[in-house]
């Protein structure tokens, strides 16, 4: 019997509230034609793992959105829900419509390290793929690029590595400024997503 159709435990409920009373709204993460599923399934572990509520995906036809695994889904997709846009210009006004900046990851003279972003504040934090990076129009339509310090010969990170040392300073920041004592969410709309989530 699917799920779905399961009735919700009062145990159940109560875990799947308290899991969305630390969601953080204001924090996403984007992908740019990241094609490994591997790659993508960790990313949204560690969305997951900090309270990102939804992600993004920009697929432009170079490579399209893969197959995740049937554990993967279960385990990290399953609770942080994926918008995919064709274009960078759909993406970033989407994002910039509901109040977020964008800063992408790029080892350019302009960039900030990312213990120097404010990540408390709407931010949403582009991540390129596997071999080319994050494009020149994501960067140059974004408000600001931000590296991770490394003292290493590579100076590169694969990216879940790279998305999960960025949430987690975020996950940081938000801590010390008691983000997750208090929920982020109108009582509303953590109802409406509770309901969503105990037919998942």
């Amino acid at each position: 019997m699917a799920e779905s159709t399961l009735e919700i435990t009062p145990e159940r409920a109560a875990r799947l509230r308290a899991v969305l009373e630390k969601r953080q709204p204001g924090l996403t993460v984007v992908f740019e034609n990241v094609h490994d599923p591997h790659n993508i399934s960790a990313v949204l572990r560690s969305c997951d793992a900090v309270g990102v509520l939804e992600a993004h995906g920009i697929y432009n036809g170079r490579t399209t959105f893969p197959e995740l695994g049937a554990k993967s889904s279960a385990s990290a997709r399953k609770w942080v829900d994926v918008h995919l846009h064709d274009t960078v210009d759909d993406c970033y006004a989407v994002l910039r419509k509901q109040g977020f900046r964008i800063y992408t990851t790029h080892m350019s003279g302009d960039a900030v390290s990312l213990f120097d972003l404010d990540l408390t504040h709407p931010i949403a934090l582009v991540f390129g793929n596997e071999h080319d990076g994050v494009s020149e129009e994501a960067r140059l339509l974004a408000d600001g690029n931000f590296l991770i310090p490394q003292v290493g010969l590579i100076q590169s990170l694969n990216i879940s590595v790279a998305c999960a040392v960025s949430l987690y300073e975020a996950y940081r920041q938000r801590t010390n400024a008691g983000m997750y004592d208090t929920p982020q969410m109108a009582e509303a709309t953590i109802n409406d997503r509770l309901a969503d989530w105990s037919g998942r």
